[in-house]
């Protein structure tokens, strides 16, 4: 069963969530509704710059803190989205990533924030996937990555990716799961009304050799 909600600040797991304008909405709010389930997770959103952030869809969320303001997290999550096109160039953001990411216990990515975490240096080292649609596009950052061409999500130690969008909610339970244990993570899917993907590699839209 899950624990009250009163539990002390002290006690509660920081899941830091990444912002920019151009995000997708999914890739962030499908893990978000799960997350905020446990009641030992904080969850706080985190822009370049805080104030409102413009999702692809012209939704406007606010950040309330900056990136400055964050060193690390338990788990530092990065979506995707229309914005990481433009975002994979800005060397002051990716700086500040590669900084996070290496002082965050976990790492996750929803869709094409995998390009992010790739041309910060993030994912050196560990196997990988994105977006299949963006697949070619994504794959060419970062260095020693081992892309999976094949997988609804991948989790290599500290690392989790996803592919695109819905299969953010796919890992996310899978996450849930890991960290917290099957029966927390089933009364999540049950409160959510909520069927997911449990095997990794059921991936219909896998880039065929």
């Amino acid at each position: 069963m899950l624990v009250s909600s009163d539990v002390a600040m002290s006690d509660k797991k920081a899941i830091a969530v990444i912002l920019f304008d151009g995000f997708e909405l999914l890739d962030v709010f499908g893990p978000v509704e799960l997350l905020q389930f446990v009641p030992h997770y904080h969850l706080e959103f985190y822009a370049p710059s805080p104030g409102k952030v413009r999702s692809s869809q012209g939704i406007e969320v606010i950040a309330s803190r900056s990136l400055t303001d964050l060193e690390g997290a338990d788990m530092l999550f990065v979506p995707g989205g229309k914005g990481t096109r433009t975002l994979v160039n800005n060397q002051e953001f990716i700086e500040r990533l590669n900084l996070l990411g290496k002082n965050s216990a976990t790492v996750a990515s929803v869709c094409t924030g995998a390009a992010l975490l790739a041309q910060a240096g993030l994912l050196s080292g560990y196997r990988a996937t994105t977006n299949k649609r963006a697949y070619h596009w994504v794959t060419g950052f970062g260095s020693d990555v081992s892309w999976q061409p094949s997988a609804r999500w991948v989790q290599d130690r500290s690392r989790w990716t996803s592919s695109g969008i819905s299969a953010g909610i796919d890992m996310t339970a899978a996450l849930i799961g890991h960290f917290e244990g099957q029966v927390v993570l089933q009364e999540i899917l049950d409160r959510a009304e909520l069927t997911v993907t449990t095997d990794p590699s059921h991936d219909h839209f896998a880039i065929t050799p």
